[in-house]
């Protein structure tokens, strides 16, 4: 049978890094799809989506989310990993204060996880970039927005020990 596993956490957690050893060890990835639908926005002008049109960034990372979840499905491998999941979607939507549709919530009702693992903010590792552009201090608020949406949902979740990538990893899959 097959275990739909998603890594969540704040901003600059460590989930990509976890998730590239995961690809490493062989493992089928669905990655973080925030980032693209950011530097598609600043190619087409507009800086931070997220900021200025937050509800169009959400619709457009929901959408994505949903056709990950539905790949997923459709693959062979008995473990799959997800960087953030659908519920990330309505968590940030709460943490900006933004109303959405009941679709966003449905939606995370609808596309269940096996198991979420969460990364907490991590000082040592935390890095801003051009598509990262919250602070460390807005990571830790976000990281409760987040343990909440999945919290609601009702999910049981999983916390990662801070560690190194590979110590991370096994911590995970022995917790599978």
């Amino acid at each position: 049978m097959q275990q739909k596993i998603v890594l969540i956490g704040g901003p600059g957690t460590g989930k990509s890094s976890v998730l590239r050893e995961f690809i490493r060890r062989g493992y089928e990835c669905m990655p973080e799809i925030s980032r693209e639908v950011t530097l598609k926005a600043q190619e087409d002008g507009v800086d931070q989506l997220f900021l200025e049109k937050p509800l169009l960034f959400s619709q457009m990372l929901l959408e994505g989310r949903e056709q990950q979840f539905l790949h997923a499905t459709l693959s062979k491998k008995e473990v799959i990993f997800f960087d953030r999941g659908i519920p990330d979607v309505h968590a940030y939507m709460n943490y900006l204060g933004t109303e959405y549709p009941d679709l966003y919530i449905k939606k995370s009702a609808k596309y269940l996880y096996d198991k979420v693992f969460m990364l907490a903010p991590w000082k040592k590792i935390y890095k801003q970039d051009n598509e990262r552009y919250e602070t460390f201090e807005q990571a830790i608020e976000l990281d409760k927005f987040l343990r909440a949406a999945y919290q609601e949902i009702g999910y049981k979740i999983i916390d990662v020990p801070f560690g190194t990538i590979a110590e991370r990893c096994d911590f995970i899959l022995q917790s599978l």
